[in-house]
């Protein structure tokens, strides 16, 4: 399929999509989140597909924010279904999918484009990102899921500070309250971004989708019930006969 908005390139299991709209410092606007949603969804079935990172076009911006200019004149009723399709659309299917889907934060990650961050399983900054929800500037607030995921990651007061305030953050903050997992210099994001999705690869795609899932419920009253369904069923699937084999044998698995 041929996409307006975005580039993909598989490198064996692992395959890299790049939200290339340079010239808005890759915003998004409803093209591209469909089209993300597209790819993603394909992937999402696609065996040959393990890994997925997504990242911005250049070296200034992953993704500075929603387009503002296709909703400046949109009422309640409209916005609100902005806000309920983007995220049932794109980011919910992100949290959700069955392969781990990382961010190769490079440059700005603003409102939009840090909620699309945080709906990534994983998180790798370059050492010149700048993180931040600067909707209450504009009389807003983060519409794709910003107060809900950006406390489980930082905790509700560090959360309240940031969407309060609509400061930026570097990225070595981000490291520092657990934002972001690493920090690059930009000129090795990709490739340590890459290293790690091909590492994931190389592991049990039964075990992590299933692993995704209980993650995912960890601060619900299902969680623990999920693990241990999962962990049972796990136990008769081809994936843990030939793992178990592969130890016993002292040889590396093929999943």
């Amino acid at each position: 399929m041929n996409y307006e908005n975005i580039l993909l390139e598989n490198e064996g299991p692992v395959t890299v999509i790049t939200i290339n709209r340079p010239e808005s410092l890759n915003a998004l606007n409803a093209k591209t989140i469909q089209e993300l949603s597209s790819a993603l969804k394909e992937l999402d079935q696609s065996p040959a597909c393990r890994a997925v990172i997504i990242t911005g076009s250049g070296e200034k911006s992953f993704v500075a924010g929603a387009d503002i200019k296709e909703f400046s004149d949109f009422g309640q009723e409209k916005a609100e279904e902005l806000a309920r399709n983007g995220q049932n659309i794109l980011f919910n299917t992100i949290e959700n999918m069955k392969r781990p889907v990382i961010a190769a934060v490079n440059g700005f990650a603003l409102g939009g484009g840090l909620e699309l961050a945080m709906a990534c399983h994983i998180r790798y900054a370059s050492d010149n990102a700048r993180l931040g929800l600067p909707e209450v500037t504009l009389g807003l607030i983060p519409g794709y899921g910003g107060t809900q995921r950006l406390p489980k990651l930082v905790g509700k007061g560090m959360a309240n500070e940031m969407i309060f305030s609509a400061k930026m953050i570097p990225a070595q903050k981000a490291k520092e309250i657990g934002l972001v997992n690493e920090v690059f210099p930009i000129e090795d994001l990709l490739a340590k971004t890459k290293e790690l999705a091909q590492t994931i690869a190389r592991n049990s795609p039964m075990a992590i989708a299933r692993a995704i899932h209980a993650v995912n419920l960890s601060d619900t009253d299902q969680g623990f019930e999920t693990e241990i369904k999962y962990f049972g069923e796990l136990f008769d699937l081809d994936d843990k006969k030939e793992g178990v084999s592969a130890f016993i044998e002292k040889r590396k698995p093929n999943f």
